[in-house]
C-alpha cells in the first residue's frame, strides 16, 4: 500500500469513517489513476467489479467528497468524474461542454499568487482553490 493511500485512509478514519475493504480498494483505484474517473469506470475497475455494487461505490464517493478527500468534476447534466485530492498538490481542468471530456491542464496555475495574497490579507488557513475551464474540445469542433 502506497504512502498516499495510507495517508488518505488515515484522513478518512480520523474523520469518522470505518476502514472497510471497499473503502481501501476505492482509495487505491483513485490513487492509481492519474486522471479523473466516472462512477461507471470505478465500478468496472478490477479492484471493485466483484467487491461491491454501484450504490456502495457512489455512497463512498459522496462521503469522500464530504470529507474533502475526493473532488467531483463535470457538467451537471453529464456523468460526474471523481479525482483523489492530495494535500499540497492540485490540478486544474479543461471540461468539454460538448462531449464531457475532462483533462488536466498542463500549465502553471495562474491563481497561486492570488491565493497567497488572499491568505496574507485575510488570515485564512488551509486556503485552496479549484479551477475548471469550460469549452469545446478539438475533437468536437
Amino acid at each position: 500500500m502506497s504512502e498516499l493511500v495510507q495517508d488518505t485512509i488515515t484522513r478518512l478514519r480520523d474523520s469518522g469513517m470505518r476502514k472497510t475493504k471497499a473503502l481501501v480498494e476505492l482509495v487505491e483505484t483513485l490513487a492509481d489513476e492519474s486522471r479523473p474517473m466516472t462512477l461507471a469506470e470505478l465500478c468496472a475497475s478490477k479492484r471493485l467489479v466483484d467487491l461491491c455494487d454501484k450504490a456502495t461505490v457512489f455512497r463512498l464517493l459522496q462521503k469522500f467528497a464530504d470529507k474533502g478527500v475526493v473532488r467531483r468534476l463535470g457538467l451537471h447534466e453529464r456523468a460526474a468524474y471523481f479525482v483523489l485530492l492530495v494535500p499540497g498538490r492540485h490540478s486544474d481542468y479543461l471540461i468539454c461542454t460538448s462531449c464531457g471530456t475532462i483533462e488536466a491542464i498542463k500549465a502553471p496555475c495562474p491563481v497561486h499568487a492570488l491565493e497567497d495574497e488572499i491568505r496574507e490579507k485575510t488570515g485564512y488557513q488551509n486556503l485552496y482553490h479549484e479551477l475548471e475551464f469550460f469549452g469545446v474540445c478539438p475533437a468536437c469542433v
